[in-house]
């Protein structure tokens, strides 16, 4: 067999299901899976993305203001970053070779895990491969059977899908509703009780009230968790956060390093006794080998920059392109939404959002489209996401061919009878704003 070659028992195997006499049953399911998805238009794939990280990007062969990117502040490509990462792969190689528990505890991630202790203000601190995993591995470790976890609508699937894992009794209260949170934390019977809140939202752009919540916290004895995936870097002093921002002191801080901080990885900050929990019950931390060094070396690069009086020149000049971004969609489109680095434009219908978002590259601009089941049904939305990099004529092309696009877009769904544009629909589905 060549390589590349399918196996000829995996182009011939039979996954029929027991109880069956139908031949290929699981792959046949598979099919109309796949093919329900395509009918309601919420099929998926993956671009073909080439080049540097930065404001630019070639995306399926096409160059492009890259405006779908997180990396809020350019670091991804920064010179300091890269030469750092170069120089802990001729350290330390290429690979941890073991879980962190074992054999692959090296010295970048102790270094980085205390100079975050320092910078969020926590006792200690602890690195993790993704975003993902430490929520996963936070949530599970920390609630079970006997626990309450009171979590966002909104919140992340990592978030969600921690909750499910852990066993624990959840209860989902409505975006924002810290009157039905309240409710929540009022019932009595659990060993504990955790809120787990993102402070931005991924989706929405909107920011959670969270000295509010950690008040309810404190009234209640609950625990709060606070997601800064999407702060970090970008708010607080020094970079640290949303909830440094505002002044609120979670008793678990995660943030991620692959955002802002334009490298890879996780961590989570808090307590000492917090991180020997996890150290010891965090079985995405555990049972995974560890991160290659260099990553940690390249984020703690990245972090020192965004702790820095370059980082925060970084901060205001993506601050000054929010404001500029905004105005210009209210002045030029009517659309208001919330200020922030993250901020959606709500079409509704997936397949028009991706026909939206496909002939904005097709002008140089990269927006990607937002479908189902990672927003709402009937709010699919291209999804702007700023930099600091960006430039004034950037912003002003990403309205111009936005507001090129959608006109067409709109002539040709009259002519067919269905206006692109639901009446009425809003630039950002939260019932509350920021």
């Amino acid at each position: 067999m060549k390589m590349g070659e399918p196996s000829r028992n995996h182009q011939k195997r039979n996954w029929a299901q027991d109880d069956t006499d139908q031949p290929n049953a699981g792959v046949s399911q598979w099919h109309e899976e796949l093919d329900e998805l395509r009918r309601k238009d919420l099929f998926r794939s993956m671009p073909h993305v080439h080049g540097f990280p930065g404001r630019t990007i070639l995306v399926n062969g096409k160059d492009a203001i890259n405006f779908s990117a997180n990396n809020y502040l350019d670091l991804a490509g920064h010179p300091a970053v890269a030469e750092a990462c170069i120089e802990y792969v001729r350290r330390f190689g290429v690979g941890s070779t073991a879980s962190r528990l074992i054999a692959g505890n090296n010295s970048p991630f102790e270094e980085i895990e205390a100079f975050i202790a320092k910078w969020k203000g926590t006792e200690a601190a602890l690195f993790f491969g993704s975003g993902y995993q430490a929520n996963m591995g936070v949530i599970t470790a920390l609630t079970g059977t006997d626990d309450l976890i009171a979590s966002d609508a909104l919140n992340h699937a990592s978030i969600v899908d921690g909750c499910r894992l852990s066993r624990a009794r959840t209860c989902v209260y409505p975006h924002l509703d810290l009157e039905r949170l309240e409710e929540i934390l009022r019932q009595p019977g659990f060993r504990r009780k955790l809120v787990v809140t993102e402070s931005v939202f991924s989706m929405d752009g909107d920011r959670a009230p969270l000295t509010e919540i950690d008040g309810l916290c404190q009234r209640h004895g609950a625990a709060l968790m606070v997601d800064e995936a999407h702060a970090t870097g970008v708010w607080g002093p020094q970079g640290q956060g949303l909830a440094a921002e505002q002044g609120a002191v979670p008793d678990i801080q995660m943030g991620t390093l692959s955002k802002a901080v334009g490298t890879y990885g996780a961590y989570v900050a808090g307590s000492r006794e917090l991180i020997e929990m996890l150290t010891n019950r965090a079985r995405s931390l555990i049972y995974t080998t560890g991160v290659p060094p260099a990553i940690a070396g390249a984020a703690l690069a990245a972090l020192r920059i965004v702790a820095s009086e370059e980082g925060l020149t970084r901060r205001r000049r993506l601050q000054q392109n929010v404001s500029d971004f905004t105005g210009l969609l209210l002045s030029r489109m009517g659309r208001k939404v919330n200020p922030g680095h993250i901020l959606p434009f709500v079409i509704g219908d997936s397949r028009r959002t991706m026909e939206v978002s496909a002939a904005c590259l097709n002008e140089g601009i990269f927006v990607h489209g937002i479908r189902y089941p990672t927003v709402p049904e009937g709010s699919a939305r291209l999804r702007f996401t700023l930099m600091s990099a960006h430039t004034d004529a950037d912003l002003t092309k990403a309205v111009d061919v936005l507001e090129r696009v959608l006109e067409e877009e709109e002539r040709e769904s009259r002519m067919r009878g269905d206006p692109l544009l639901q009446e009425g629909a809003s630039p950002h589905p939260s019932t509350k704003n920021s």
